[in-house]
């Protein structure tokens, strides 16, 4: 950040750093850790000449897109709702997506899902939330699973053993997470859950923000939940929240967001940490401190809604056919 100057607690040269201990930290021997952070100014921000998403922002697009959500059928007919799982970090917007997707539909911003940026997680409890066609209109297609949000430490937010019971069909809504002991389900459990149980999409939410601060351990997390779901067979997408706030070119104008040369280059780092594949990367902005809804933020919640449907129908189409061979 310096090349040469004065600081409060010591003097920079180079890349070397010169500190007063007793400024520092009171010359206490017994210091165990210091951690060095390094601020940097806003990322240098360039808009590619030619879009590398190609997105239609009019009214008929959100219109068309709502239409193929009301109208779609999942491709299994002992299926009814498709069910998509939210796995993320605490705060990275899981119960926000819910709440934007129901806002879109009622036609007004809703809060039925906890929401918020406190430093634990405020979902506690697994919930199950049907959408509705308006307030008087029939549930919508699919339904959208939300869970604690993991966190770094052990002993602390989601455990990966409750993901596993909640993929296979096992955990019933309202269930309350317990950090320290796993979901043990009782004998009336044990059986196999029916296809209508189970997940059929599973989707990743990230913080555009942070993905340059995941720690180590919260990797290791979500590579473990990553195996889990692949050997299961599961439909994974991802979906980068915040991209307003992590691009000042799509703070300024969302239909900014497919020229934007940064928000590329988050969407080819997430799919290379992840191991995903770059189009199933879907930024988005959750509504959060808006009071109407806004055309741009409900194509893009839209779009991703739709892929995850898409998605969720290829997972269907393939334990369909091994059904099929096993009857």
């Amino acid at each position: 950040m310096y090349n040469q100057g004065t600081h409060l607690f010591g003097s920079t040269r180079g890349n070397a750093f010169n500190f007063n201990p007793t400024t520092l930290y009171g010359n206490d021997t017994q210091l165990s850790e210091c951690e060095v952070y390094k601020v940097e100014q806003n990322p240098q921000v360039i808009a590619e000449e030619k879009p590398w998403r190609n997105v239609l922002w009019t009214a008929d697009r959100r219109a068309q897109l709502m239409a193929i959500i009301r109208n779609h059928k999942p491709l299994v007919t002992s299926v009814s709702r498709v069910r998509i799982l939210m796995i993320g970090l605490v705060g990275a917007g899981k119960s926000s997506f819910f709440n934007s997707i129901n806002s879109i539909f009622m036609g007004r911003m809703t809060s039925k899902a906890m929401s918020g940026s406190a430093g634990t997680s405020l979902t506690t409890q697994y919930r199950t939330y049907p959408v509705k066609d308006g307030r008087e209109g029939k549930p919508l297609p699919f339904v959208l699973c939300d869970t604690m949000g993991l966190e770094e430490q052990s002993g602390a937010g989601l455990d990966i053993e409750d993901i596993s019971s909640i993929l296979q069909g096992h955990v019933p809504d309202r269930y309350k997470f317990n950090p320290t002991a796993p979901f043990q389900p009782d004998e009336q459990n044990t059986r196999s859950a029916s296809l209508q149980e189970k997940i059929h999409c599973v989707v990743y939410v990230i913080d555009a923000t942070k993905i340059s601060l995941m720690s180590d351990k919260l990797e290791e997390k979500l590579a473990s939940i990553r195996r889990k779901v692949n050997t299961l067979g599961i439909a994974q997408i991802v979906l980068m929240t915040k991209i307003d706030e992590a691009c000042p070119l799509v703070e300024k104008d969302l239909q900014n967001l497919y020229v934007s040369s940064y928000i590329k280059s988050k969407v080819q780092e997430v799919s290379s940490w992840l191991g995903v594949p770059v189009s199933c990367v879907l930024p988005v902005k959750n509504y959060s401190q808006e009071l109407e809804l806004e055309l741009n933020c409900d194509i893009l919640l839209l779009t991703a809604l739709q892929q995850m449907l898409n998605f969720a129908d290829d997972y269907l189409d393939d334990v369909g056919q091994v059904e099929d061979k096993v009857f």
